[in-house]
């Protein structure tokens, strides 16, 4: 459910924006552990992405076994328990200064007093995230954080506005693009079309998203990806600001602080997404 128009990013120091980005990164993975647990499996796990909703900032769970939903609320790290309609809420439970341990237990108070097997949330999760103390037991630290998750809370909205647009782009050019989702694993919001490549016996795809840091890039930034990966001698040019990643995956990108720096920050992000997929078509036909 996107925004109805964009958010002045202030360029928050990157250390700290960082530091918020690696919290929530981890609290996420709470609506990625109860979406395993109590939403009905689709392929290549579909069943655990998370839609953004700007009516409570953050991002929320396909509906549950038992038409409910669980949502985080970025700007705070506030898990939110809703009803049949998202709207309604059922009860919240602030991660800030609290650890995983009593959001575990929150969580099964919650969902087994609703008829869920509690047990189910503690299956073991099917992939790595970056490293943080709070896996180790720490508790999460949002009050001390609150610019710079409120600077990543537009990020994400921003990318939502952005990414819908991309999404009917995509649509007006003959290719099946996905709804915009994040994926908990990377923590990237992303839509995905499939379109044939140029060798007739494989698939090819444009993923246009962002991510909020990773890695590679220890800022979030808008990509636009291909493959089968292109030759990277013989990649287009692309007009500034993007410039191609060739290292592990090849994708356009075009960094936070360039966005953040442009006199039109929306019109910068909406021109460097138009033009990198309209390149990224071309590339794979």
């Amino acid at each position: 459910m996107g925004g109805s128009d964009w958010r002045p990013l202030r360029g928050i120091d990157q250390c700290r924006l960082s530091v918020a980005r690696l919290q929530a990164h981890h609290a996420v993975q709470w609506l990625a552990r109860v979406a395993r647990a109590y939403v009905p499996p689709q392929p290549d796990d579909g069943h655990t992405n998370l839609g953004w909703d700007d009516t409570f900032d953050g991002f929320t769970t396909h509906r549950l076994k038992n038409g409910t939903h669980l949502s985080l609320k970025i700007a705070d790290l506030t898990l939110e328990l809703h009803g049949g309609e998202r709207t309604a809420r059922i009860q919240s439970f602030s991660l800030n200064g609290r650890t995983d341990a009593q959001a575990r237990q929150w969580l099964g108070e919650q969902f087994g007093a609703r008829g869920l097997d509690a047990h189910a949330l503690d299956a073991p999760s099917p992939y790595e995230i970056p490293a943080h103390p709070i896996t180790q037991g720490a508790a999460y630290g949002a009050a001390d954080l609150a610019d710079p998750l409120v600077e990543l809370a537009a990020w994400f909205a921003n990318a939502e506005f952005s990414l819908v647009r991309v999404q009917t782009q995509m649509i007006q050019s003959k290719l099946a693009a996905s709804d915009v989702r994040c994926w908990p694993h990377h923590f990237d919001l992303a839509t995905l079309a499939l379109l044939p490549a140029r060798d007739a016996d494989a698939t090819g795809y444009v993923g246009a998203g962002l991510s909020p840091g990773d890695k590679y890039y220890d800022e979030p930034y808008f990509y636009v990806s291909v493959y089968p990966q292109p030759d990277s001698a013989a990649l287009p040019r692309l007009p500034k600001p993007g410039h191609w990643h060739t290292h592990e995956f090849t994708a356009a990108v075009v960094p936070a602080h360039q966005i953040v720096a442009a006199n039109n920050q929306k019109a910068a992000a909406d021109e460097f997404l138009k033009a990198a997929i309209d390149v990224a078509i071309k590339i794979l036909r």
